[in-house]
This record gives C-alpha cells, sequence and structure tokens, in this order.
C-alpha cells in the first residue's frame, strides 16, 4: 500500500490527481477537519494507521485513547513515522506534526495534559489516515 520513493508525487497537481478535494486541503495545504466528523474518532478496531498520502505507517491502535477532543488521538507515533515542527499560524506556539515520509499534515502534538503516562497527545485529522486492520 506505501508508495515507493520514485512514486511519490512532487507537484500539488500530482497530489491533486491521487488525492479527493478534502484529503488535498488536510494534508498539502495543512487544513483540518471538523471535530467529530472523522471515521477514526471512536474507532476501536485492532491495527496499525497509515498515511493516506503515502502508506507510510505512522501510529499503532495501541498508542490510541479517547481524548474527548474530536479528532483521533495518540500518546505516541512509531519511531521515525512522524516530524515536529513548529507553527504558529494562529497566533498561539503549536507543534504541528508531518508525515516524515511524504511531509503530509498530519495534525498537532500537545504535551503536559495528563491524558496518558506519556502525557503526549498527538491529535490527528482522520482523512490524513488509513487504518489497515490486524
Amino acid at each position: 500500500m506505501s508508495l515507493s520513493e520514485s512514486e511519490l508525487p512532487r507537484t500539488d497537481d500530482e497530489w491533486r490527481v491521487r488525492l479527493s478535494p478534502e484529503e488535498f486541503r488536510v494534508l498539502r495545504q495543512a487544513g483540518t477537519e471538523r471535530p467529530w466528523t472523522g471515521e477514526y474518532v471512536d474507532t476501536k478496531t485492532a491495527g496499525v494507521y497509515h498515511c493516506r498520502a503515502c502508506g507510510a505507517e505512522l501510529f499503532s491502535s495501541d498508542t490510541k485513547f479517547d481524548s474527548h477532543c474530536g479528532w483521533p488521538s495518540f500518546d505516541d507515533a512509531l519511531p521515525g513515522a512522524v516530524k515536529e515542527i513548529e507553527d504558529t499560524s494562529l497566533g498561539m506556539r503549536r507543534t504541528e506534526i508531518r508525515c516524515a515520509r511524504c511531509d503530509s499534515h498530519l495534525g498537532h502534538v500537545f504535551h503536559g495534559e495528563g491524558f496518558t503516562p506519556k502525557d503526549t497527545r498527538h491529535c490527528v485529522n482522520s482523512v490524513s489516515l488509513r487504518l489497515e486492520p490486524k
């Protein structure tokens, strides 16, 4: 399911061919889906969540938890799967998370909220993910 390095789109026009308009808006333009509307908000299915753009493995369902924020939340990403970028776009300091393989926007990561022992919440747009059930 994962695209090879040579198959990864290089331009916005190439991404538009592969992604729906909503996927493109979120993944390539750092948009956000409306809270409580994503297909994975309440999912409890065991498996691995992949980047919807390139197919890279990002999160294990073992790390998913219900944070009641309106988006799927994970307390950890798979090693090396996501990169963090400072985001001050809304007049506040947040940390954006992107797929380390194709640089697609996934959501944001928050620390210090006390939800899990790791004290981390990767808040991810469902439209950025595709679940491969076990």
